[in-house]
C-alpha cells in the first residue's frame, strides 16, 4: 500500500507521525503511534533561575539527574546548571480520541468501534516515572479493554447496553492504570459500525417484529370484540329473563291479590247474609226463597239460548200451575234452609261464629229439584 504524506499528532508533549492510506484517513488497522515513532520532543522550560509555573501544571525538577521536587503553580527558584525541568504535566482533564478498531462479539459479528477517553493526571510523579507515556499507555489499554468487553457480549447486548459497557471499560482501565498516576474519568463509545449484511438482517428482523406485533394486536382486537359481543348478548338474555320473571311474579301476585280480595268479598257477603238470616229469621228465609225462585226462572229462560234441544214442562201454558209448583218447591227449600240455618246458627254460636258447610241441606235441595223435574215430566 502506498503511503501518502504523514499525519502529525502530539502525544503528551511529543510530536509523532502516523501513516495514512489512499483515502487520507488514518488506517483503522494500523496501531496508534508508540515511543518508537517519536522523533521530536517539545521544548522544556529553560532554567532562568526564576520561573513562574502556570496554573494547573506540575513541573518535575531533577537535580543532577535525580528527582528533586515538583514545582507548584506560582513563583519557583531554580539553581542554574544543577536543576533542570525534566517533565511538564498538565493537571487538566484531557480527551483522547480512540481510533476505530475491530472487535468480535460473542456471536461472531465483527464490529468497528471508536470512542473518546477522558483522563486526568492526579499524581505527576507516577505519570512521569511510572510509565514512559501515560496517555499512549492508557489509550492502548482502553482499546484492549474494549475488545475484551465486546467479546463477552452478543450484538444485541452491545447495542442495548452501551452505558453499562462504558462503565465496565472505565472500571477496568482505572484498575490497571492506578500505578501510572492517571485516572480515567469516563469512556464513551462514539460510533458502532456493523457489516452491511448484518444491518440488512437487523432491518428485516425489526420489520418482522413490527409485523408480528401488528398481527397480534389485530387478533387481540378481534378477540376482545367477540368477547364484548358475547358478553353483551349474555347480559341481554339475562336481563330479558329477569324481566320476564319479574313480569310473571307481578302477574301472579296480582292474580293472587285479586283472588284474595274476591274471596274476602265473598266471605264478607256470606257473613252478611248469614248475619241477616240469623237476625231476621222468617223474613230472611222468604227473601232467600224468592231469590232462589228468580234464579230458577232465569236459568230456565236461558235454556233455549244455549242449545237447540230443550225439555219443557207439559203444563207450560198453565202459568199459575207452574208458579204453584215452583212455590211448593220454594217452600220445601225454605223449610230445609230454615232447618239448616238453625243448625248453622247453633254451630256458629258454639264455634265463635265460624262458618260451617252442611252437605246434607244441599243434598235435600237437589232431591227436591229432582222431584220437581220428574213431576214436571209426568205432567
Amino acid at each position: 500500500m502506498a503511503v501518502l504524506p504523514a499525519l502529525t499528532k502530539t502525544y503528551c508533549g511529543f510530536q509523532v507521525v502516523q501513516s495514512v492510506n489512499y483515502s487520507g484517513n488514518p488506517s483503522m488497522f494500523a496501531p496508534p503511534p508508540g515511543p518508537a515513532e517519536i522523533f521530536k520532543r517539545d521544548r522544556l522550560p529553560t532554567n532562568f533561575i526564576i520561573r513562574f509555573v502556570p496554573q494547573q501544571q506540575a513541573w518535575i525538577v531533577e537535580r543532577m539527574g535525580k528527582f528533586h521536587r515538583i514545582l507548584e503553580p506560582g513563583l519557583a527558584v531554580l539553581i542554574p546548571i544543577i536543576d533542570k525541568v525534566q517533565y511538564v504535566k498538565s493537571l487538566k482533564e484531557v480527551a483522547i480520541e480512540i481510533p476505530s478498531q475491530s472487535a468480535i462479539t460473542a456471536d461472531n459479528v465483527t464490529l468497528e468501534l471508536d470512542g473518546i477517553l477522558y483522563i486526568r493526571v492526579f499524581d505527576a510523579y507516577k505519570a512521569s516515572y511510572g510509565v514512559e507515556d501515560a496517555e499512549y499507555a492508557i489509550s492502548q489499554l482502553a482499546q484492549t479493554t474494549m475488545r475484551s468487553e465486546i467479546g463477552q457480549l452478543s450484538l444485541d447486548h452491545v447495542l442495548k447496553e452501551r452505558a453499562a459497557l462504558n462503565v465496565n471499560i472505565t472500571k477496568a482501565i482505572n484498575e490497571a492504570a492506578e500505578d501510572w498516576g492517571v485516572k480515567c474519568l469516563r469512556y464513551e463509545i462514539r460510533d458502532i459500525h456493523a457489516p452491511e449484511p448484518v444491518l440488512q438482517a437487523m432491518h428485516r428482523q425489526v420489520s418482522a417484529e413490527r409485523s408480528k406485533r401488528a398481527e397480534i394486536l389485530d387478533s387481540e382486537g378481534h378477540r376482545q370484540s367477540a368477547i364484548n359481543i358475547a358478553e353483551g348478548k349474555k347480559i341481554s338474555v339475562i336481563l330479558a329473563s329477569e324481566a320476564k320473571r319479574a313480569e310473571q311474579i307481578n302477574a301472579a301476585q296480582g292474580e293472587a291479590e285479586a283472588i284474595r280480595l274476591k274471596a274476602e268479598a265473598t266471605a264478607a257477603g256470606i257473613a252478611a247474609v248469614a248475619q241477616s238470616l240469623r237476625e231476621n229469621k222468617a223474613a230472611g228465609q222468604g227473601a232467600v226463597s224468592l231469590s232462589v225462585a228468580e234464579r230458577y226462572v232465569d236459568a230456565f229462560g236461558k235454556l233455549a239460548k244455549e242449545t237447540n234441544s230443550i225439555i219443557v214442562p207439559a203444563q207450560l201454558g198453565d202459568l199459575g200451575g207452574m208458579i204453584a209448583g215452583a212455590m211448593g218447591i220454594y217452600g220445601k227449600i225454605a223449610e230445609s234452609q230454615a232447618k239448616t240455618q238453625k243448625q248453622l246458627g247453633e254451630r256458629m254460636e258454639q264455634d265463635d261464629a265460624k262458618e260451617v258447610y252442611d252437605p246434607k241441606a244441599n243434598d235435600e235441595a237437589a232431591q227436591i229439584l229432582s222431584q220437581f223435574d220428574k213431576s214436571a215430566e209426568q205432567k
